[in-house]
């Protein structure tokens, strides 16, 4: 392969050769399904499509895993505070990350497992820690990694042991060796509902929020798969304990960590305590889906998006730029044609191949619109064409093909739209002929003028008026 990804635990960028030659395994971490999706948790989902579809662009197989944490103390307090199930309470918010992903055009993942459907496997990993001496047990029904037991913690943040503040989010307890411990399994609570705890060896419980992400990549990837990653703030605590329970388990785990950075509004990364989320169901309702796929799409997935107002201005008109010109080639030249073996562009698979580049792939899909619009402009059939199949194919390949699914349902009330601006552009040309006929050039001109405050561009040529949406630049 000539793909190259940046390694989190190596700090560089890399070559990327799957484990086996044209099979890629991804284990992306899901959501905690506690409360509404923000634009911050659909980052992750973007940036780890994008990169699913490109290696399946390359002929890769892949199998992607996005997990759902499905139980942890936040979804028993929150439910408990509404009074509903905790399993009630996760699955409908379950339901509206769902929903969420696919409003923004993301792929259903291979397999997506529930922390809660894989507690036998949970308990077997706990018993081969134990048994390999990285384990013990506290209180009844509290298991700890033993951190000290494993040498090579820290080998992906690059952490010392000594530095540490806290190698977990969780409070401290007195019955762990050391402060930096971390719970494989915690011992039910009077206060947690019965149903939310499953019997052990060691007591009754539930399963750490770290030891459920190892159990399921080693269920439905193996014991070495190809790329784990997520938002770069599970790389500490979250993925450095994953890596440690699964490594000292005797599993290989992850080959290549992938990373996305931060969403920030006002130079604040977004946070519920900060009050400054956004929550994706109120974005949706505001925004095409389209303009928030294409932020998370033209910044680097290593750069801060900084969400605003102006930003998603920006993204709509360059998703209009580009939609616009998709459906006025579609409608002149047919948009049956399948993309799937149309040769990208040479500039736009260096870009992609190097890390990712979806800001320098895009310039890529700008540059063949404004060919192609040149094209339609001259009524040069075939460049339009050629440049109308290269812009799907290149739009494809980052799931943004207006004429592809989920946006291609969405597009007949936009057609319809289209065909009745047409209609009043038409009529609006006709009465400037009729003017020019007559002599009456101010009213001619005054004609142009207002269409041109609509943002349409006429320019006469010997046969007839043509006219297109304006174009920036």
């Amino acid at each position: 392969m000539s793909l190259s990804l940046h390694d989190s635990a190596a700090g560089v960028v890399l070559p990327f050769e799957p484990l086996r030659p044209g099979h890629v395994g991804i284990y992306q971490c899901g959501a905690t399904v506690q409360a509404a999706p923000h634009i911050g948790h659909l980052r992750p989902a973007v940036v780890f499509d994008i990169l699913r579809r490109w290696l399946e662009r390359s002929g890769n197989r892949v199998r992607f895993i996005r997990n759902v944490t499905d139980i942890d103390d936040k979804i028993l307090a929150k439910a408990a505070g509404a009074d509903q199930p905790w399993w009630a309470w996760a699955g409908h918010w379950e339901r509206a990350f769902t929903a969420a992903y696919d409003a923004l055009g993301v792929l259903p993942p291979t397999y997506e497992p529930r922390a809660t459907g894989v507690v036998p496997d949970m308990i077997a990993f706990i018993d081969r820690l134990i048994k390999r001496g990285h384990a013990y047990t506290g209180q009844v029904g509290n298991v700890y990694f033993d951190i000290r037991s494993y040498p090579e913690y820290g080998a992906l943040t690059h952490q010392r042991l000594e530095d540490l503040v806290s190698a977990d989010d969780e409070p401290e307890a007195d019955d762990k060796r050391d402060r930096h411990d971390f719970a494989l399994w915690k011992a039910v609570k009077p206060t947690e509902p019965a149903d939310a705890a499953w019997d052990t060896p060691w007591g009754r419980g539930r399963p750490g929020w770290h030891l459920e992400c190892s159990t399921m990549a080693l269920r439905y990837l193996g014991e070495t798969f190809d790329i784990h990653g997520g938002g770069i703030d599970l790389r500490f605590p979250h993925h450095e304990n994953e890596l440690a329970q699964s490594r000292a388990a005797g599993y290989g785990f992850a080959r290549h960590w992938v990373h996305n950075a931060f969403i920030t509004q006002a130079g604040v990364k977004m946070s519920k305590s900060l009050g400054n989320t956004m929550l994706a169901s109120e974005l949706l309702k505001q925004a095409d889906p389209l303009a928030l796929r294409y932020i998370l799409t033209a910044a680097h997935y290593r750069s801060t998006v900084e969400f605003s107002s102006a930003t998603l201005t920006e993204a709509a008109a360059a998703c209009e730029r580009i939609v616009g010109f998709v459906r006025r080639a579609g409608e002149r030249l047919g948009a049956g044609q399948l993309v799937a073996s149309v040769a990208l562009p040479s500039g736009f698979v260096a870009a992609m191949d190097d890390d990712l580049g979806t800001s320098l792939a895009l310039a890529q899909v700008h540059d063949a619109v404004r060919r192609g619009n040149t094209a339609l402009a001259d009524y040069q059939d075939d460049e339009a064409l050629a440049a109308l199949l290269e812009v799907r194919a290149m739009l494809a390949a980052l799931g943004m093909d207006p004429l592809a699914e989920p946006w291609a349902t969405s597009a007949g009330a936009a057609s319809r739209a289209d065909a009745a601006l047409a209609t009043l552009v038409e009529a609006q040309l006709e009465a400037r002929a009729a003017a020019r006929a007559a002599r009456d050039f101010a009213a001619a001109d005054a004609i142009r003028d207002r269409l041109a405050a609509a943002g349409i561009q006429v320019e006469d040529s010997p046969a007839g008026p043509r006219w297109e949406f304006a174009q920036d630049g």
